[in-house]
């Protein structure tokens, strides 16, 4: 038999191992050959052994009565219920009892747990499928009372109690994983030379702070499944796992999970369709179901003198209090109290922030590299220093002539961004995301080991409602459970995806049109600032227009959003997908699309597009040979797309802060007002916990796609135009600080508790996270080809400049690049509809004859009037290719770390290798110990038997 097949457990530094239920007092087993053992014929010898001592424990075990479910139990004094655990008759226990039951996490009696809460109203006509429900909820042992509103008297609250018999029942069903025993620590072998190392550490480690970031183990609870071995909950090996307290042995989240699991199973219509809580909650028949919280995130006393209260004081002390932003998230905790699924995320968010430092110090460093070299910058220098270089005008008729000096600041602030280490950068950047994956995968595997998850497989998810519905009528056999089924048709599939994907790519037109009608607007603006009377404003047009341009931008993209919510949900019903997690997969990649593409389109516009097909002077480019395409500063496209950059990320992270927390608080302090203004200011104070909760928001229908679509769109934003926006990373990092707290103030606060759900990964995102790496440094590389001027300057270094044919592309083989890199027009060329109103007499006192403008063009007098010049050739063949070294030495980078960096850590590795070869080991002493005490009980009894073995 596989040991593996016994189960593993969760990561532990110190290594551990995972047994199925059998405890066994033992220490370190010492290496060497063991006699060879029939492990079929073990598992049966301690099954039977099993068997006998469960006989002990069930006359031990109290059989709880179900509470009362009718109309009687609105009234106070008609409910009879039982407890299953005698220590609650216990003096101590009575005092705990009496001050959790004014906090309603009881039922009246002071001895059933509420496990799950079911909200309905009296007036709702689906009264016969909620009997139907409630009755069939009995009949599996769940114990239920119901409560009326202090509020409302139409408002029906139903408190679920799982007794133990039932919880024992469904977690072997579904395979819950419990502790059954301590850990068995052991240290790994160390070298001389490694611990004098690990010596000279410590001492050094004396003179600073004792790891400031790290929560006090002290206030931590001691999360006993953390601590030990788990395996598959058995009630037939029940005396195996430690169990103190019936009552407590099942954590909160566990029994309101496992009552979640028996109420999707519920009829409430003779039917084999008519199942599950989720379509009473589609059809109105309940207005919400939810289960409670552990009490108030508040108390009267210090967490320092008197310890929490509950687990969600503790983690609001702890995780969502604005005082800890800096310390490492009590993950542990964070996944006992609202799952593996909630945990998992806020593990991903903290490892993502946690990878955005190094990057964010780097991006900060060539943000100052720019700075520190500024006034070394032989292009800014002569930009500032060129009065006599008169440019043409940027747009049709209003827009003067202008010196090239008047763009100074603007050159100065390009070289903020453009400089020698935005090359080093843009690599760096895609050599991070994929260490960051990378390194996130061992993480993953880590925390998937420590909670349990590494042999956990979704189980076969059930059919949704939708897909029943409509191929009702047309079944197959499921190869799987061998059950029919409804099945669809592949025609009926394909014409379903088709239809999807030509919607998909219409919303993709409508972003298109929309930032077609951007560049309208920045085409017909400039012209307008340029004759505005506010000489700021008209000095300043080509800036103006990209600022209004950009906040139009977010207001076009924050509209589209919500259309593209309504329209991926359309889509998505209409593909009919088999599953929830088909459903939430096909979902989640429309809105992605839709979001990504709409967040980034305009910018793609810019960094590739804007100033590029714009003509030259005398034969512009039109739109609908009307309106002439806009021209890049004089100081080039990049500070147009560093502004696109800087507003749309700080205005996008900063409404997405304030709809995340400012719209539930909002919507709570309006709730508590209004009961205020009914019930008197006082009144909430005597609310029990099912109201409380009731009252507060209820999670996204999406579950955590909003959390995860904002990261996964940011992370688009730090690496993909990383190369023209340095401090991107930056930005992300500050925002990711206080997302952390705000998104666990929410889940603390402002939420109903969700109910705690596992998963093995964060899914679909960890794909889309890939493409945008692979995106990032397609991006990357044209950014810095095309849009910045990095490449035609090493052109004229190494070609042109004073140094040519030296190797030499420093400072001073800069000279003269501005004039070189500017192109002569005569004016005398212009259309009559770009002839501009002003003859540019104010600077020199005549008219003048020629201006410059951004080109490689060969002047009017030559025998090609306007032709492109050779160096125009030698820079274009530079760029493409750095393009293509660019992206086959990353791309190479990239897979050499993939390859480099294995999935899982070897420790762990090593650590499971080591539970395989200990279960084996333990189950070896556990069926010889067995055996050898059964001899001698038999020897004891006078029932010897020949050939006993051993």
């Amino acid at each position: 038999m596989e040991a593996s097949s016994f189960g593993t457990k969760a990561f532990h530094p110190e290594g551990g191992v995972d047994l199925q239920g059998y405890q066994l007092d033992m220490q370190i087993l010492p290496d060497g050959p063991k006699s060879d053992v029939d492990f079929s014929e073990i598992l049966n010898a301690i099954q039977e052994m099993a068997k006998d001592v469960n006989i002990l424990f069930d006359e031990l075990e109290a059989v709880n009565s179900p509470c009362k479910d009718d109309d009687s139990l609105l009234h106070p004094g008609n409910l009879t219920s039982t407890s299953d655990d005698a220590s609650r008759l216990e003096a101590a226990g009575e005092i705990v009892r009496e001050k959790t039951k004014s906090n309603g996490l009881y039922f009246r009696d002071g001895k059933c747990r509420i496990d799950y809460i079911l909200v309905y109203r009296k007036s709702n006509p689906q009264t016969e499928k909620r009997e139907v429900f409630e009755r069939n909820i009995r009949a599996e042992g769940l114990q239920m009372e119901k409560e009326s509103s202090l509020i409302n008297s139409d408002i029906i609250f139903v408190k679920l109690h799982a007794p133990w018999e039932v919880l024992g029942r469904y977690a072997e069903q579904m395979n819950v994983r419990m502790p059954f025993r301590r850990k068995i620590y052991y240290l790994p072998r160390r070298y001389k030379f490694m611990s004098r190392i690990d010596k000279q550490i410590s001492r050094f480690r004396r003179w600073l702070p004792k790891k400031p970031m790290r929560l006090d183990k002290e206030t931590l609870p001691d999360l006993e499944e953390n601590d030990c071995y788990t395996a598959p909950f058995s009630q037939q090996r029940i005396h195996h796992f430690i169990i103190h307290n019936k009552d407590t042995f099942f954590n909160n989240a566990t029994r309101s999970r496992i009552v979640h699991h028996i109420l999707q199973r519920i009829k409430y219509e003779e039917g084999k369709n008519k199942i599950g809580l989720n379509r009473l909650l589609t059809n109105g028949s309940y207005e919400a179901a939810f289960p409670l919280h552990e009490g108030s995130y508040r108390s009267k006393n210090s967490i320092r003198t008197h310890g929490a209260e509950n687990h969600r004081h503790l983690l609001y002390e702890c995780w969502a209090s604005w005082g800890v932003w800096y310390k490492y998230q009590p993950l542990d905790l964070v996944r006992r109290y609202f799952g593996e699924k909630i945990g998992l995320y806020f593990a991903w968010l903290g490892w993502y922030t946690g990878m955005l430092f190094p990057a964010a110090f780097i991006g900060l460093f060539v943000f100052l590299y720019g700075i520190i070299t500024l006034d070394h910058c032989q292009v800014s220098k002569e930009v500032c220093q060129a009065t006599d270089i008169i440019m043409c005008p940027v747009c049709d008729k209003y827009c003067p002539f202008m010196r090239l000096s008047d763009s100074c600041i603007y050159a100065k602030v390009t070289h903020l961004f453009d400089n020698g280490a935005t090359v080093f950068f843009a690599v760096f950047m895609a050599v991070w995301a994929t260490v960051f994956l990378e390194f996130w995968k061992r993480r993953r595997a880590v925390i998937a080991y420590d909670w349990d998850l590494i042999d956990w497989e979704e189980e076969e998810e059930e059919i949704r409602p939708q897909f029943e519905a409509k191929y009702s009528k047309k079944e197959r056999m499921n190869p799987i459970s061998g059950k029919p089924e409804p099945y669809q048709a592949f025609a009926d599939k394909c014409s379903r995806l088709i239809v999807s994907a030509s919607g998909i790519f219409f919303m993709i037109c409508v972003v298109i049109a929309a930032v077609f009608g951007i560049v309208i607007y920045r085409v017909v603006t400039v012209s307008t600032f340029a004759a505005f009377k506010w000489a700021l404003i008209r000095n300043n047009s080509q800036v103006a227009t990209t600022g209004t341009a950009v906040c139009i931008n977010f207001c076009i993209i924050m509209l589209l959003n919500v259309l593209y919510e309504k329209v991926a949900l359309l889509l998505t019903n209409l593909e009919q997908p088999r599953t929830e997690s088909e459903w939430e997969n096909s979902f989640t990649l429309k809105m992605f699309l839709f979001q990504f593409v709409n967040l980034n389109s305009s910018t793609f516009y810019i960094a590739f597009f804007l100033g590029r097909f714009t003509g030259h002077p005398g034969a512009y480019l039109r739109l609908i040979n009307r309106w002439r395409l806009e021209e890049c500063h004089p100081s080039g496209c990049l500070i147009d797309l560093c502004m696109q950059m800087g507003i749309i990320m700080v205005l996008k992270q900063t409404w997405n802060n304030f709809m995340e927390l400012g719209y539930p608080l909002i919507q709570n302090w309006w709730t508590r007002r209004k009961l205020r203004q009914e019930h008197g200011p006082d009144r909430k104070i005597s609310f029990p916990q099912w109201e409380k909760d009731y009252n507060l928001q209820p999670m996204n229908a999406y579950g955590l796609f909003d959390e995860y679509l904002e990261m996964i769109l940011q992370f688009g934003f730090t690496t993909i135009f990383v190369a023209a926006f340095p401090l991107a990373p930056l930005l992300a990092l500050l925002n990711n600080i206080i997302e952390i707290r705000l998104d666990a103030y929410k889940f603390v606060t402002q939420w109903r508790r969700p109910l705690a759900s596992r998963a093995k990964d964060i899914g679909i995102w960890y794909g889309i996270l890939e493409g945008i790496g692979i995106l990032s440094v397609i991006t990357n590389a044209f950014v810095i080809a095309i849009t910045s001027d990095f490449i035609p300057r090493l052109v004229y270094a190494y070609k042109y400049g004073p140094c040519a044919g030296q190797g030499e592309a420093g400072q001073k083989c800069m000279v003269g690049y501005v004039n070189a890199s500017l192109s002569v027009f005569r004016i005398s060329d212009f259309e009559n509809r770009s002839e501009p109103e002003s003859d540019g007499s104010e600077f020199s006192g005549t008219p003048l004859k020629y201006c410059r403008y951004r080109d490689y063009r060969d002047p009017p007098h030559s025998l090609v009037p306007y032709g492109y010049t050779l160096q125009f050739w030698h820079v274009l063949a530079a760029r493409l290719a750095f393009i293509i070294v660019f992206e086959h030495l990353v791309f190479c980078i990239k897979h050499l770390i993939s390859y480099l960096i294995p999935d899982l850590p070897k420790d762990l590795r090593d650590r499971m290798r080591r539970e395989k070869y200990l279960i084996q080991e333990m189950m070896y002493e556990a069926e010889l110990e067995r055996l050898q005490k059964e001899r001698k009980e038999r020897k004891k009894n006078g029932k010897a038997h020949h050939n006993e073995w051993p």
